[in-house]
């Protein structure tokens, strides 16, 4: 038997494994080949989610990548939640999302982890991805900037969760935050200089 020490840091060690493999799953490039496009990553942004899985065309693949991204998120997350409780679902967000950031598999070069950080807020609680969709489509909508809404929708979560009560899922989100922030900062500096594109026009990454 392990005594309680023991059993948490078992527990620490099982979230971040499991929920660093899940996320480091890269469905985009996976599926690009079943398909039979290749390394998606010698097309468009060179990306490896869906948004780039669709400029090959294929509609189908695009959905299926974008439901893998997704769910490699909200399953760690969820099986996390129901086995050892908020905290170790919020070190098996975290982990999910590095992996999908930094994939070993694909010498650390992942995606920019949207739809993961989407998954993951199913798994929590669910009312962040009602808020996440409808700043990032207000934003959208008003700028046609995706990676702004994207921007904006992250940032707005972590706040209505602290004010909604969820310290836990405040803290994994606002960390999430962070690392869509680092991991958007080419967007960044193309949103400030104004050679962002736009929804609609073509990418530049």
């Amino acid at each position: 038997m392990l005594d309680e020490a023991s059993y948490n840091v078992l527990a620490v060690i099982l979230c971040i494994a499991g929920g660093y493999l899940s996320g480091s799953i890269p469905f985009g490039l996976v599926l690009g080949r079943l398909f039979g496009y290749g390394d998606i990553r010698k097309i468009g942004s060179g990306n490896i989610g869906a948004t780039n899985a669709l400029r090959t065309g294929n509609k189908v693949m695009a959905a299926l990548t974008l439901l893998g991204d997704v769910l490699k998120g909200t399953l760690p997350v969820a099986v996390a939640l129901a086995t050892f409780g908020p905290f170790y679902a919020a070190i098996a967000g975290v982990a999910a999302f590095l992996g999908h950031l930094f994939p070993v598999w694909l010498g650390f070069k992942g995606g920019k982890g949207v739809a993961t950080y989407l998954g993951i807020l199913l798994g929590i609680s669910p009312i962040g991805v009602l808020v996440f969709a409808l700043v990032w489509l207000s934003v959208a909508f008003l700028t046609r900037y995706s990676s702004l809404a994207a921007l904006m929708a992250t940032l707005v979560v972590p706040i209505v969760y602290y004010l909604l009560g969820y310290p836990a899922a405040a803290l994994l989100t606002a960390i999430l935050t962070v690392l869509v922030y680092a991991r958007h900062h080419a967007n960044i500096r193309r949103l400030l200089n104004g050679s962002e594109t736009k929804i609609g026009a073509k990418d530049k990454g």
